[in-house]
């Protein structure tokens, strides 16, 4: 499971799954085991905006902070995200 980085933002790590990278770029915030199951899932859109999927168990300050540092963060996440996957950032239309 590719962690986006090593250290946990709000308590949680912030990673995606090698074979969820068909879809377009999401970041998973879980802070047990690095699975799908029990996570928060969030799409990330080209200016760094997040649609939340899948809340998991994130409080609501929990998910304004992983919101925040995604937004700040988007791009060098999204670096990480294309050495796996050709899929770009979450559109609306798809």
């Amino acid at each position: 499971m590719p962690k986006y980085y090593e250290f946990k933002i709000a308590g949680y790590y912030l990673y995606f799954t090698s074979f969820c990278t068909i879809e377009c770029m999401h970041v998973h915030a879980s802070d047990r085991k690095l699975t799908e199951a029990g996570s928060a899932k969030f799409f990330v859109k080209n200016n760094g905006d997040t649609v939340l999927q899948r809340r998991g168990i994130l409080t609501d300050k929990e998910m304004t902070k992983i919101q925040e540092f995604i937004k700040c963060h988007y791009k060098e996440m999204y670096i990480k995200w294309s050495e796996y996957s050709q899929n770009g950032f979450y559109r609306q239309d798809r």
